[in-house]
Formats: structure tokens, sequence, C-alpha cells
């Protein structure tokens, strides 16, 4: 089997296991999907998992500072120039080596504003979206390596 066809499997099922757990707990399926789509995109492994997990973690950190900064500066030409300003940091923080996976940090903007600065469900969506996304692609990858034929064993004479 292929490792495309091991993981697709593989993240079928555990897509399926994701969805039934969030309405479970009560999350938001969705931004779990963000968090999942975050370490494949990511370039795979644990420390990849730990720096979608920060990135993810500080873009939603950065979307709370304008959501509830607007009570400082308004929602006007302000707000805007405040959005720019956040966007910019957040690239910027890409400097540091665990902050430096962006699209994270913008998945994890983008998933606090679109739950209305819920943060108390994002948070928990996202970690164990991620979580789900490594455990996607590392049963694909070990069911890939399980179904490769094993060489012949040469004979004991």
């Amino acid at each position: 089997m292929s490792p495309l066809i091991a993981i697709a499997l593989t993240t079928g099922l555990l897509s399926a296991i994701w969805g039934w757990l969030a309405t479970l707990l009560g999350l938001l399926s969705w931004v779990g999907f963000l968090g999942c789509t975050s370490y494949f995109a990511s370039e795979g492994g644990y420390k990849a998992l730990l720096k979608t997990l920060l990135c993810n973690t500080s873009g939603m950190l950065w979307a709370l500072l304008l959501i509830h900064g607007g009570d400082w500066w308004g929602n006007g030409a302000a707000g805007y120039l405040m959005t720019g300003i956040v966007a910019t940091l957040m690239c910027v923080q890409g400097r540091q080596q665990w902050l430096s996976y962006i699209p994270g940090t913008f998945a994890g903007c983008c998933a606090t504003f679109g739950a209305a600065g819920q943060w108390q469900l994002v948070l928990p969506s996202l970690v164990i979206g991620a979580l789900f996304g490594w455990a996607m692609k590392a049963s694909g990858l070990w069911l890939h390596r399980r179904t490769q034929p094993r060489e012949a064993l040469p004979d004991a004479a």
C-alpha cells in the first residue's frame, strides 16, 4: 500500500473519531481540523508538532489582543492599523525558532476570530486537532510499513 493511501485511510478513520469526540466534548470540530491541517502542512515529526502547537497558540493570543484591544483603540481606522501591526508582528515572531511556523500562527489567529474569541473552546480544539493530525500521519506511515512485503530471509544452512 502506498504511503498516500495508508495516510488517507488513517486520516479518514481518525477524522470521523475527531468529529464524534469534538461533539461529545463540546469542542469546535472545524477548529480542530485547522490544528490538524497546521500539523499536516508542517515538516512533520515531534518537533513540528510542538512548533505547530506553539504557533497556533500564539496566533490565538494575537487574535485576542486584536479582539479585546478594540476597546482601547476603537473599531475605525485605528483598528485597521492595529490589524496591520499585529499581522506584521505575527510574521516577525518567526525569527524565533519555535515560533517560525508562520502559517500555524495565522491559523490559530483565524480560528480565534472565527470562534468570536472563545479561547476556552479554541485552545483545546487546536491542541487536540494537532495531536490528531500527528496521529493521522504517524498511523498512516505505520500502516504503510506494515503492508510492505518482507524480504525473504536467507536460508540457515
